[in-house]
């Protein structure tokens, strides 16, 4: 099922995600799927849609530093090192941190970091908020693919095997986030 990105839309999308589904929702450059951290029965049905291997790191997201910060270890971030981080969030930049003890394994995969990003596109953001809590956000394609720019190619790649599709326009950007390490701001990905 496909919905508009609007009020009664982000809510229903809340209340499945709550439930367990797995949805397609835009971010800054490409859809991403998303689905509740917390939930194995989600991740897992996650990584089945993309065909991609269980061992492999999921990224979440947020709309707030506060819904971010009880999955990372900041204790190990110097202070320079963080005000670099604050300095580039809310936006499409991803950081590596050394996870919490709250980030289940299944999220993780086989790595001892956590990937986070402050969202600064509004539609992800607002889905962030009517869910209550930070997403897994990966890209909405099968793995080894081109990512989904639209709702339209979402469906295109997933069929009906989604929950939800919520249609809106992506933030624009060429290639997806910037992705570093949070301890000493190394490029893993740009």
């Amino acid at each position: 099922m496909t919905v508009r990105l609007d009020p009664a839309g982000l809510a229903e999308a809340g209340r499945q995600l709550r439930e367990g589904a797995v949805i397609a929702y835009p971010t800054e450059a490409v859809y991403g799927l998303g689905c509740d951290p917390m939930n194995i029965a989600a991740c897992e049905r996650l990584y089945q849609l993309k065909q991609r291997p269980s061992n492999r790191p999921l990224l979440l997201i947020g709309s707030s530093l506060e819904m971010l910060l009880p999955y990372m270890d900041r204790s190990l971030v110097d202070a320079q090192q963080w005000q670099r981080i604050l300095d580039s969030w809310p936006g499409p930049h991803t950081w590596i941190f050394p996870r919490s003890p709250r980030v289940a394994d299944w999220v993780a995969g086989e790595y001892p970091g956590i990937a986070l990003r402050w969202t600064a596109h509004p539609l992800a953001s607002a889905l962030c908020t009517a869910f209550g809590g930070p997403l897994v956000s990966t890209s909405a394609n099968p793995h080894g693919q081109a990512p989904a720019r639209s709702a339209d190619e979402v469906h295109s790649y997933f069929g009906e095997h989604l929950d939800l599709i919520l249609d809106g326009v992506t933030g624009g950007l060429e290639r997806p986030s910037t992705i570093r390490d949070a301890l000493d701001g190394r490029v893993l990905r740009s």
